[in-house]
């Protein structure tokens, strides 16, 4: 693993295709779901069209993108700062367990901390996905005191 060069960069229009697939993959493999690709790339392309939405971050090795996550903001009156949500993390199945996610997440995790805006950093998963769940801890990461509840109206 320690050979291995990962480069983490904010996401492009032309990281496009790739965040496509990492997205369509994950979809069925963690729910079992077929996206729409015309919706799904819209929503991608949304992100790239409006930076208030978000932003999403990619892991390369070599020329090839390899991971991606997305981050999207919530607002906290109690702190006067926002949060960042990591959503849709994604790493290609050949490159899991050598240190793409990490590699994200601390450059996250940096970039939050050299912002005076930025008051944390949360995201949620799949409640059965131990494995991803045993990474964010292994990270630092805590399990909140908060459910999560929601309304799906699309899918």
């Amino acid at each position: 693993m320690n050979d291995i060069k990962i480069t983490i960069r904010e996401a492009t229009r032309e990281d496009t295709e790739s965040i496509v697939r990492f997205q369509e993959g994950m979809a069925l493999e963690t729910e079992g779901k077929v996206l729409d690709e015309s919706l799904l790339r819209d929503g991608i392309t949304a992100i790239f069209d409006s930076t208030q939405k978000g932003f999403y971050i990619v892991a390369e090795v070599g020329s090839v993108v390899v991971g991606s996550l997305l981050i999207t903001y919530e607002w906290s009156d109690w702190r006067n700062a926002t949060f960042w949500w990591i959503q849709s993390v994604f790493v290609d199945a050949n490159w899991r367990r050598k240190g793409v996610y990490r590699s994200m997440y601390d450059y996250v995790v940096n970039v939050a901390k050299s912002r005076k805006d930025i008051c944390g950093i949360r995201l949620y998963v799949e409640r059965t996905n131990t494995i991803a769940q045993e990474t964010y801890k292994d990270l630092g990461m805590t399990h909140s005191h908060y459910d999560l509840y929601e309304t799906d109206i699309v899918l």
